[in-house]
Order: structure tokens, then C-alpha cells, then sequence
């Protein structure tokens, strides 16, 4: 590595085509408190998160792949102590002696707040100006004014990056990646202070008959028809999110396995009795499942899954929960 990029003012990262990191500049390595051997050799996504290691595969790769590269992707990465770092990231693609490396640049979020320092500063600087030297009021003013507009301007994309990241385009419900956080914020609140909560996965019946005789454009119409109803039916405390494809879930806190099984048969009925003007007749099937103690995130998707799996068994446009298995 060229000496002068081990020590630039900002984050380098190349890995090849697999994704294992192939070098790290010092500038990096020091940032998130790690050695040369912590990270060389290791795949990348070992440093994301679990929601951003969705992002890295529903936008990094397919853009790196198609255009060769990625530019401002905002990601949260791991340090030494397991804390989340924001960052931005540009990459490119690089061909150099039959090698495919990725090379990445990465800028610390923290940019941000500095940024909204140094407007603060200019603003108190014209204040002091003002009232020690009594020049150009209007100008001092208009000044003022645009730096709150920027102000805002900064807030207003920040809270964009968040939604944006956070919603599935087709439905407007929460993604996969919002509903995996908020699960993981389930768990962490069951094992410290024992609150239960439930999860259903329901999934359309026949799907692929829609698509096939209608096409795919009446299918999107379906889903999001579809993801208004259970976020119609679901309580303020629910998350409904599209889990991809047809399946979608909903996270159910202070609910146990009663309040489950009516919720998901609520939903069996709500589809069934729906208008739907583009198919005729729409029904889903639902599984439930209760966080216990033996659970983890893993296991209490793979309850839900099985008890769906039951309900297609048993005829479709019914609900299971794990427990009648």
C-alpha cells in the first residue's frame, strides 16, 4: 500500500471478489481500535451489523457488480468493543494484475456534528460582530437566516437517510432490515425484564398463480393492498414489516400465545372478507409463534416458519401457532 494512503485522513479498505479484506490503512485501524491481523483476511461482513448486513446485500453488491461502484452508501460498522460507527462509503472496482479487488473509502458520520459546530461558531461570530461594530444588519441577517435553512436542510436529510433505509419502496411498511432491529429490541427486553411477545408470519396463498394469470404488476398491486390491511389491523404497538416476497410479519409485544392465535385468525378473516377488485378472492396463511426462554432470534423464526408451513398443510386460509404442532 502506497505509504501515503496507509496514514490518510480517512478509512481504505480493499477486499477481493468473496469480500475478505485484503488491506486496511492505519488511519482505519485506529479509528475502530483494531491490528493489522484483527482484519486482514477476515470477510468484511464480519464488521456489520445484522441490519446492515441486509444493505450490503440488497444495494452494495448488486451496484458494485453492475456499475463497478457505490457511492455515499451510509453503514454502521463494528469497532474493537462491538460499538456501532456511522459511517459513508464510496467504493469502486479494481482490476490490477488479473486481480478483482474492491477498494473502499471510508468517512467518519461524526463530519456531521462538526459541521454544526462550525455553523454555531459562525453564528455567534456575527452576533459579537453586530453588536461591537454595528455593520451591515441586513446582511448579518440574511446570513443567519441561511444558515438555519442549512440547519434544517442537514436535519431534514438525516431523518431521509433513516426512512429511506428503514421502508419497503413497493408497500410503504417497514423493511426486513427495520423489522430485524426491532426484533433484536424484543429479545434484548425479554431477557431483561421478561416482557413477552409474539411474531406472526403470514404468507399469500397461491401467490404465484396471481402473478402467473394476472401478471406482476396486479401482484404488486396485491401486496400492497395487502400490507394497508395489516397495518390497518395491527395496534400502535405492532410492527408490520414485508419480510420479502409474499411474507410478510408482524411483531406482537405483551402478547402471548391466546392473543397470538386470535390475531393471526383476525387476519385469516379481514383478507378473506377484503374486496379484491383484481384477483377475485385472496386468502393468506399465518404462523405464530411466543418468545420463551429457550429462544433465540433464529429459533423463534424458524417456530413461526414451521407453524405456516402446518397451515399451508392443513388447507391454507387458516392460522397455527407453534405450540398445536
Amino acid at each position: 500500500m502506497d505509504e501515503r494512503l496507509i496514514e490518510a485522513p480517512c478509512g481504505f479498505i480493499s477486499i477481493d471478489h468473496n469480500g475478505s479484506i485484503i488491506e486496511v490503512n492505519k488511519t482505519f485501524l485506529e479509528w475502530m481500535g483494531f491490528k493489522q491481523e484483527n482484519l486482514v483476511g477476515k470477510h468484511f461482513e464480519s464488521l456489520l451489523t445484522t441490519g446492515n448486513k441486509l444493505i450490503f446485500h440488497s444495494y452494495f453488491y448488486p451496484n458494485i457488480n453492475l456499475h463497478g461502484h457505490v457511492e455515499e452508501l451510509f453503514i454502521n460498522l463494528r469497532n474493537q468493543n462491538g460499538e456501532s460507527v456511522p459511517y459513508l462509503m464510496n467504493a469502486r472496482r479494481f482490476g490490477q494484475n488479473g486481480q478483482e479487488m474492491i477498494d473502499c473509502i471510508l468517512v467518519q458520520m461524526k463530519k456531521r456534528i462538526d459541521y454544526e459546530l462550525e455553523l454555531r461558531t459562525t453564528k455567534k461570530q456575527m452576533e459579537e460582530a453586530y453588536i461591537e461594530k454595528n455593520l451591515a444588519f441586513a446582511k448579518l441577517e440574511q446570513i443567519y437566516l441561511e444558515i438555519e435553512k442549512k440547519q434544517i436542510e442537514l436535519m431534514e436529510i438525516n431523518s431521509g437517510l433513516v426512512e429511506i433505509s428503514n421502508t419497503d419502496k413497493l408497500t410503504g411498511i417497514p423493511n426486513r432490515r427495520f423489522f430485524q432491529e426491532k426484533l433484536e429490541e424484543q429479545i434484548e427486553l425479554y431477557l431483561k425484564e421478561q416482557k413477552t411477545f409474539s411474531l406472526l408470519i403470514i404468507d399469500i396463498d397461491h401467490f404465484k398463480k396471481v402473478n402467473d394469470t394476472y401478471g406482476h404488476q396486479i401482484g404488486d398491486i396485491v401486496l400492497a393492498k395487502l400490507a394497508n390491511i395489516l397495518k390497518t389491523q395491527a395496534r400502535p404497538e405492532d410492527i408490520a414489516a414485508r419480510f420479502g416476497g409474499e411474507e410478510f410479519v408482524i411483531i406482537l409485544p405483551h402478547t402471548g400465545v391466546d392473543e397470538a392465535i386470535l390475531m393471526a385468525q383476525r387476519i385469516n378473516q379481514e383478507v378473506e372478507r377484503a374486496e379484491w377488485k383484481e384477483t377475485g378472492c385472496l386468502t393468506v396463511s399465518v404462523g405464530a409463534a411466543t418468545f420463551t426462554v429457550k429462544d433465540t432470534e433464529a429459533t423463534i423464526l424458524k417456530n413461526a416458519d414451521q407453524a405456516l408451513y402446518a397451515s399451508k398443510e392443513n388447507g391454507r386460509n387458516c392460522a397455527t401457532h407453534f405450540s398445536e404442532l
